[in-house]
This record gives structure tokens, C-alpha cells and sequence, in this order.
């Protein structure tokens, strides 16, 4: 199955109070490893940035002014994840987003146009709990280079959310796999079997002996092996 890592920037943190997507990447993952297939934009969102977005984001209002809404690029991302597992970091924030972003085309809700959704937030806090795990966090803790995130930025955080991904989910594919021994093809007639038998030498008798002798002793003259050997000479 296909993955896709998608990430969002916004205008604010609710899209219940009006607020937009400015920023949508995404970069599609076949068999554990990134085909170099990617999405992205930047959208006018018709409606001004708040402040504190600014500081996270760096995505001005002049910037994002001559760039394509929304709407016009919903074919171009809707086919881009087509099918696929759509990977994201805290899912309900981008989705509740990108649903608002469908609705306002008219369009129905996200879930209906890919396979599944999964949040490798809480797949962190899961391995993880009581630990930070946003994404510079889940960089350093698995040795993941972010150095060139400075602000954040959609498609940066896609590329180094699809290696946390890899890291979270390392060996995993081991647990699945079924493994088959072929069974050899011998046909042995018992009778064939030669077995050789070595008797013990002097020493390794004595050593026997004098092992008894303790187990008895120790045991105040409970020693099976020794009452066996005393009734088979007999």
C-alpha cells in the first residue's frame, strides 16, 4: 500500500473560527522508502494570518497574497492521495482542517478519498508516554536531522515526519512475517541406525561413585541411583 506523510500550515489553530490552510505538502512512500514523489503548495487564504501563527510559520500575508486557493488545487491532491495510508503528525489538526478546506469546495470529508488516516502522535505518546513528542523532539530522541528546521515548514516537516515514521515503526515488519522452514525430504529405517555406545573409563566410574556416595549421604540414604545399581548387581 501506498503511505503518504502529508503536513499543514494554517492561519490559526481552529478552523471552526475561520481559519485556513496557507501551506499543504506531502511525499509518498513505497515499501519503506520515499519515491521522491511529492505535493506542495502554498494557498491564499483569503482571510489575513493571525500573529502568533506568524512566529511558527513565517508565512506572511504579502506572500501568501498571488498564490492559488484552496480550491484550486483539490483534483490535483485528491489524486495524489488516492487510496494510499495517509500518515500525519496530531491527524486531528490537519483533518479537521482539510475537511473544513473540502466542505467549503463542496466536497466530501477527506476519509472518503484515502484508505486510512494514521496519527504517529499518538503512535509517540504510545511508545513514549509522559515524554515530549512533538517532532523536533522525535528528531532528537532518534538521531534525526532537523537542523534545517528553523521555522516550520510543510514539506520539510513531511520529509522528517516519513523518517520518524521508519524509526517508530523499525522491526515491526519482523513481528508479521511468517517463516517457513522447508522440511527434508529423508527417509530413515530405524533399523539402519547403528547406535554406538562409549562405556565410562576407570576414572569417570570413580568420580560416579563418589557422587553417589554424597547424594546418599546427603540425602540419609535416599539415593535411587544408588539402591538401582545395588538390586541390578545383585
Amino acid at each position: 500500500m501506498r503511505q503518504i506523510f502529508l503536513d499543514t500550515e494554517t492561519t490559526g489553530l481552529e478552523s471552526k473560527l475561520g481559519h485556513r490552510i496557507i501551506e499543504i505538502a506531502a511525499v509518498e512512500m513505497l515499501n519503506r522508502k520515499l519515491t521522491g514523489r511529492r505535493f506542495h503548495n502554498y494557498l491564499n487564504p483569503e482571510r489575513e494570518v493571525e500573529a502568533g501563527a506568524l512566529q511558527v510559520h513565517g508565512l506572511t500575508n504579502d506572500f501568501l497574497q498571488d498564490k492559488q486557493r484552496f480550491f484550486d488545487i483539490t483534483n490535483e491532491l485528491l489524486e495524489f492521495i488516492d487510496g494510499a495510508e495517509l500518515i500525519m503528525h496530531n491527524a486531528p489538526f490537519d483533518v479537521g482542517f482539510l475537511n473544513n478546506e473540502l466542505g467549503l469546495a463542496k466536497l466530501q470529508p477527506l476519509e472518503n478519498y484515502c484508505h486510512s488516516i494514521t496519527d504517529t502522535l499518538k503512535m509517540a505518546k504510545e511508545l513514549h508516554p509522559g515524554k515530549r513528542n512533538n517532532l523536533n523532539a522525535l528528531c532528537e530522541r532518534y538521531q534525526i536531522n532537523n537542523s534545517k528546521r528553523v521555522l516550520h515548514g510543510a514539506l520539510l516537516d513531511a520529509e522528517l515526519l516519513a523518517e520518524v515514521y521508519l524509526a517508530i515503526t523499525r522491526g515491526q515488519e519482523s513481528l508479521v512475517m511468517e517463516i517457513s522452514f522447508p522440511q527434508p525430504d529423508i527417509n530413515i529405517n530405524p533399523q539402519d541406525i547403528e547406535l554406538i555406545s562409549l562405556p565410562a573409563n576407570t576414572e569417570e566410574l570413580e568420580l560416579h561413585t563418589e557422587q553417589l556416595e554424597v547424594i546418599d549421604r546427603e540425602s540419609k540414604g535416599a539415593c535411587l541411583w544408588k539402591h538401582i545399581e545395588s538390586s541390578t548387581i545383585k
